[in-house]
């Protein structure tokens, strides 16, 4: 279905367009930004869509007015479905983008795959407080709610200064209207007829949304499951990125424990294969190859490369060697280019090719400096003549 684009909640898509679509929506006040350490890594596996709310990040102020509902913005992330080709998507959000999913799997049953509601409630309390907010923001702006968004958001001595950023840069009277929309928001009658698995993520230390809040969804809805994050507070996925993660890969239906080393496999590979090979690599990707490409981001990227043991130069020297020895030529190239980003010069990647000259064959060695030559000197072409080529 076609809309104008201004008519449409800002959006970010990553992973192969073949794969398993999955909605994040983010937390009142903040932007597409909240599931930066989070979105790359379920691209492996998933055709990922997060959004900004109307008047936060990019997407357009008067897509709601002031006495909004959260059906008004369910209703604006239907259309991004619609407009998505997206018949039924799983869907993961904070705070209220959880509300939003909550709302979602009530009233459209037949669209939701699986869901997970992270540092959210099926009632933010008593409307009041909300429309107290709503009157001071729309009386002094973003600046006395921005004030006091650390201690809601963050745990002592945690910040993350692009997400209070965004906070101070959202259009004051969209964020009023969503206060609004908190403000008539209970959902709590209708929770027994959620019929989508359903994962429940709290952080302990949420003054916002208490664990209290999270224990009532996974008692209410039927089947949920409850994690419960220790030294988190209310933006989980930003102070609490790896555990996120790990459960929602397990519960959208990705396959193992997450990284040893707690980074993202999928930025370790993007760091040493470069956004261009990794780009082509997920764009190519088809419902037949996505688990292969997880297995990868997630075990070759998420566990061995990060593995501290061996530095990068020296994995590198190490897969230049393994890929000699097979003939993988092809592979050869990309780690050729993956070593000078990991700091080899072309002499050092010339010592190690002679050293497989010695243990793989001569023929595997001529090959391989067959190919790196032509590598290192598409690199040289490109970045300019920094390093001297081997002759």
């Amino acid at each position: 279905m076609t809309y104008p684009p201004d008519r449409l909640l800002h959006h970010r898509t990553e992973g192969p367009a073949a794969a398993p679509p999955l909605q994040l929506g983010p937390s009142l006040g903040t932007s597409t930004g909240l599931w930066d350490a989070v979105a790359p890594e379920l691209s492996a596996a998933h055709r990922v869509v997060r959004w900004d709310l109307p008047g936060h990040g990019k997407s357009a102020a008067d897509l709601i007015r002031a006495g909004a509902t959260v059906a008004d913005l369910a209703s604006l992330v239907m259309k991004l479905a619609d407009s998505l080709s997206l018949d039924r998507f799983s869907y993961a959000g904070v705070s209220l983008g959880g509300a939003v999913g909550l709302w979602l799997a009530v009233h459209h049953p037949e669209r939701i795959d699986r869901l997970a509601v992270v540092c959210s409630s099926a009632h933010f309390g008593e409307p009041g407080p909300w429309q107290e907010r709503a009157a001071l923001v729309r009386r002094d702006g973003m600046a006395p709610v921005a004030a006091g968004a650390a201690a809601r958001w963050f745990t002592p001595g945690f910040t993350a200064p692009e997400l209070l950023d965004d906070l101070r840069a959202t259009e004051p009277s969209s964020y009023a209207a969503c206060c609004d929309a908190l403000a008539a928001y209970d959902l709590r009658p209708r929770l027994p007829e959620i019929r989508a698995a359903t994962l429940v993520i709290a952080g302990r230390e949420d003054p916002a949304t208490p664990p209290a809040h999270a224990r009532e969804l996974a008692d209410a809805i039927p089947g949920a499951t409850l994690t419960e994050l220790a030294a988190t507070s209310h933006l989980a996925p930003a102070e609490n990125p790896e555990a996120v993660r790990v459960a929602l890969r397990d519960h959208f239906g990705a396959y193992g424990n997450g990284s040893r080393s707690g980074r993202s496999g999928m930025a370790v590979r993007r760091e040493v294969l470069g956004d261009a090979h990794v780009d082509r690599a997920q764009a190519g990707t088809t419902g037949f190859t996505a688990r292969f490409q997880d297995f990868i981001a997630r075990y070759a990227w998420g566990e061995i490369w990060t593995d501290p043991t061996l530095s990068r130069r020296e994995r590198s020297l190490i897969t230049l060697t393994a890929l000699v020895a097979h003939g993988h030529h092809d592979e050869l190239a990309m780690h050729v280019r993956a070593a000078l980003r990991n700091g080899l010069t072309p002499e050092e990647i010339g010592a190690a090719l002679l050293q497989t000259g010695v243990y793989c064959g001569v023929p595997a060695a001529n090959s391989a400096f067959a190919v790196a030559r032509r590598v290192l000197a598409e690199v040289q072409e490109t970045d300019g003549p920094d390093a001297s080529l081997p002759k």
